[in-house]
């Protein structure tokens, strides 16, 4: 080893301080959002509830396992009262809990992951590439996401069949999932695209091109971590979506009716007449919860938003 050589264990003590330092950073920037905070925190506690609902509220009850009788108002015994089958509407909400956040987990999945790749192909190669997948995009943008979604859900149902599985998880499930995410990535593509323009022409890419880098290696090594932050953000927004465009399609019958997410809560009393006979609980608590996790999500994800972006930093 030369006199001036760096052992490779320092570089990698030094790039570790680096690493903690820049999330000590961002941790002390976020907890100075409120908003945000509360939104980790509301989040956090339906993360657990989705995680092991059998510990708050036992096994999902069924119609052969209801404890109560039909439309029961709360009581002691049931504190968000009964459906109309006798089913404990907590039960259902917290079992719901699973559902709606798995769907909007890998819908969000799905999104992001077409939105990232064609921004950043749309953005680097530029040329007819760019114009062709721009005009993909225009497309769906134009086009409603939800009355696309309730175009393409019962085709694709009707095609594949509402009965089969796919590794065990039920594919009207999987449906909602590819409906969500193939209708809402076109938002995310444009954004993703404004920035890799921007990314493109720093001097760190045109080095990388002169030694020879593909363009392969350059988006994936330069161009995506650079759009990262950009990512992060708009994914904790598009999963709040996801939620609720499921929800939307599970009210109007889009829904599993094994598979009680809370927009199938909700299409249940809507079917039972819920309001109509006074059952408000039959509706609320689902409903509660579905406002409370979009807005958290809204509110982490304007949070995040600020921390990560610098020219918002500026202004503040």
């Amino acid at each position: 080893m030369t006199a001036g050589a760096i052992p490779e264990a320092t570089i990698r003590n030094e790039r570790l301080r680096l690493r903690l330092k820049a999330i000590r950073s961002f941790a002390r920037r976020f907890t100075n959002r409120p908003d945000g905070v509360l939104g980790v925190l509301v989040l956090l506690v339906f993360v657990i509830l989705a995680v092991a609902p059998n510990l708050f509220v036992g096994d999902l009850q069924t119609a052969t396992t209801a404890s109560g009788a039909s439309l029961d108002p709360p009581s002691a015994t049931h504190l968000l009262g009964t459906d109309e089958l006798g089913r404990d509407i907590l039960n259902l909400t917290i079992h719901g809990t699973r559902i709606s956040m798995i769907i909007g987990l890998l819908a969000t999945i799905v999104t992001i992951l077409l939105g990232v790749f064609v921004g950043i192909v749309s953005g680097y190669v530029g040329g007819r590439v760019d114009v062709f997948l721009m005009r993909i995009t225009d497309f769906f943008l134009v086009l409603p996401t939800f009355v696309l979604a309730l175009i393409l859900a019962p085709i694709i149902l009707d095609l594949i069949g509402a009965n089969s599985s796919v590794f065990g998880i039920r594919v009207t499930l999987l449906v909602i999932v590819v409906v969500i995410g193939v209708t809402s990535w076109a938002s995310t593509a444009r954004i993703i695209r404004s920035q890799t323009l921007s990314v493109k022409e720093r001097a760190f890419v045109g080095r990388a091109r002169v030694i020879g880098s593909g363009g392969g290696h350059i988006m994936w090594r330069h161009i995506l971590p650079n759009v990262m932050n950009l990512i992060v953000a708009n994914t904790v927004l598009v999963f709040g979506g996801s939620i609720l465009t499921e929800t939307t399609l599970s009210f109007i019958g889009l829904g599993d009716p094994f598979a009680p997410s809370w927009g199938q809560v909700l299409n249940a009393a809507e079917s039972a007449g819920a309001l109509g006979l006074g059952a408000w609980w039959y509706v609320v608590p689902p409903a509660v919860c579905i406002v409370l996790v979009v807005l958290s999500f809204t509110l982490v994800g304007s949070a995040l938003d600020d921390v990560l972006n610098p020219r918002l930093r500026v202004r503040r």
